[in-house]
């Protein structure tokens, strides 16, 4: 669809819904306009796989509906729970200036929405633009409520690069037969390894290399000549995902809803959480071209999908039913291919990166094996050595509180939470060659609801240091409420001496794949007061506890201070 076709969309779209709402008088930031939605939780039945199932959904929509907006819109979103489950929706990449309470992570900002209940979602996308997306932030139930959100820049305001004749939107999925929200309840009980997904989808679509889907797949027309704006989103669950479209180039110019200076390459790499705005221009023999979404896989012995999704990208003119030419993705396996991408991010323009640190936190991030500590070890402890798997920052695993960490500290609830999450680990070691690994014996976590307190403006750079407990592994981390530069990183254990940073023009995201084996430094300053969820974007390490809270306190006046609570949050 055209830029001009999708604003006239959605200008028709808020024109033509209802909603119904209660308006409070607050201080967020206002908005240029502001745009209506509503979302229901509903259950639909769909077709995939040879398997009929029910799915969660909004709106019976998957992926669900599309929000629009411009830069410095104010969006207002009703969602009514009409399911059985609890749910919650996180606005992801949006930085929630002053609108914490919007931010959706539950337990963390909010309670759930339960069963027949609603509650409407009020935030101001602040000198935002980009490709965003929502998702469910609670249990699984992500793997099918999610959906792509698209901000436009203002009126009159050009893309920093060539104008695309068309955009299209990709969403990169992961598939279960399974119910997904028993399926996390059953892999907890068990203490063992997530089982993979039943297939990786593009727009919902496994593509041919699935059963039963060799027409349950995606296509993009395109015109000869043309060039193509494709907004790619990693909206999986468990996995990291390779993407390239056979013969073709991609120029990536965004990623995580900023802009960055133009670099071509024949594949991308997106964790999850990760999106990706990239060129394509329909340069080669008319034809029907591959786009290819593969696995890939940093850690060991870990089973996981391995047939790649297909969608076509089939030019006007190509033979209907020829067979696609095949995309050459990397081994799944390929560090160096994820390395690459990563290498040839920077921001468009010379950046303002904080140079004087005055928070300073040293961050492991890894997995942990529990001792068993069931009377029924065979069912409970399907762990390594017959223990428990979990994960961690500096060995604290997180546990969910049982009110959100936000209403706590706001209304001053004891016992909820405490202030002391460590700003290193309790001891250092080789944390890639010699972590402890005589699993369950001196693998453990402790578990916790630890938060770290941010004055207001501090300059705070955290180090995130992979370790080889279990394994070393890529790690997605993603931190909520901010964006941040990413102003170095490397393979082994982080060295202040030896380590590399570019303070001119980092890339600015909000989720960061962290090196298998390696760290990542990042760089921001907190001046939005909130409780900010920081937590791994892969659901199993999350729901093993690979997460933490960082709280940052009002500073002064009502431009720096957390707004009262909406009166619709919902209860636990």
């Amino acid at each position: 669809m055209s830029l001009m076709a999708n604003l006239l969309c959605f200008s028709v779209l808020f024109l033509t819904m209802s909603f119904s709402y209660c308006c409070m008088a607050h201080k967020w930031p206002a908005g240029g306009s502001t745009r209506f939605y509503d979302f229901k939780v509903q259950t639909m039945k769909v077709n995939k796989l040879c398997n009929t199932k029910e799915i969660v959904t909004i709106n019976k929509m998957f992926p669900g509906p599309i929000v629009y907006a411009q830069e410095d819109d104010r969006i207002i979103v009703k969602v009514t729970n009409e399911t059985p489950y609890n749910a919650t929706i996180h606005w992801h990449g949006v930085r929630q200036k002053l609108s914490c309470w919007f931010d959706g992570p539950s337990y963390i900002t909010q309670c759930p929405i339960q069963a027949g209940a609603s509650f409407t979602y009020e935030f101001t996308l602040v000198q935002q633009k980009g490709t965003f997306f929502w998702h469910a932030h609670v249990s699984w139930l992500r793997a099918t409520v999610y959906g792509a959100m698209v901000v436009y820049p203002k009126t009159e305001v050009p893309y920093p690069f060539e104008h695309p004749y068309e955009e299209h939107i990709v969403m990169l999925g992961e598939y279960w037969l399974r119910d997904v929200v028993q399926l996390e309840r059953e892999v907890l009980a068990s203490g063992g390894a997530a089982p993979p997904a039943d297939a990786f989808t593009i727009n919902s679509h496994p593509g041919p290399n699935y059963n039963c889907s060799r027409n349950d797949v995606n296509k993009i027309d395109v015109v000869p000549g043309k060039t193509y704006l494709l907004r790619l989103i990693n909206a999986g669950l468990n996995m990291e995902n390779f993407f390239a479209i056979a013969y073709h180039k991609l120029t990536i110019v965004e990623a995580d809803a900023e802009y960055t200076k133009p670099f071509t390459t024949d594949r991308v790499m997106l964790g999850p959480g990760q999106t990706m705005n990239v060129l394509v221009t329909a340069n080669q023999p008319i034809g029907k071209y591959s786009m290819a979404m593969g696995p890939y896989m940093s850690a060991q012995n870990i089973s996981f999908q391995n047939i790649s999704a297909i969608a076509y990208f089939q030019y006007l003119g190509a033979v209907p039913n020829s067979i696609s030419l095949p995309a050459k993705l990397p081994s799944f396996n390929d560090n160096l291919a994820a390395k690459t991408v990563m290498d040839g991010l920077r921001s468009l323009n010379p950046v303002n990166v904080p140079k004087e640190i005055d928070t300073e936190l040293f961050i492991t991030v890894g997995l942990n094996v529990n001792k068993c500590r069931s009377k029924t070890p065979r069912n409970n402890c399907r762990g390594m050595n017959n223990g428990t798997f979990a994960a961690s920052m500096n060995n604290i695993s997180f546990v969910m509180p049982t009110v959100s960490i936000l209403e706590a500290y706001y209304k001053k609830i004891g016992g909820q939470f405490t202030v002391d999450f460590p700003g290193a680990p309790l001891r250092f070691y080789d944390f890639v060659n010699g972590a402890p690994n005589n699993a369950p014996n001196n693998t453990q976590a402790i578990n916790g609801t630890r938060t770290k307190v941010l004055k207001f403006g501090s300059k705070v750079q955290l180090i995130f240091q992979d370790t080889s407990t279990v394994t070393t592994e890529n790690h997605p981390i993603h931190l909520h409420g901010y964006s941040f530069y990413v102003v170095g990183y490397g393979t082994g254990n982080y060295n202040p001496q030896t380590a590399n940073f570019n303070l001119i023009d980092p890339p600015y995201m909000n989720t960061i794949g962290v090196p298998v084996g390696g760290w990542a430094a990042i760089r921001f300053v907190a001046d939005n007061p909130g409780v900010w969820f920081m937590h791994c974007h892969l659901e199993i390490h999350q729901s093993w506890g690979l997460g933490a809270v960082l709280i940052v306190e009002n500073g002064e006046g009502e431009l720096e201070t957390l707004p009262h609570p909406p009166v619709d949050l919902p209860r636990c």
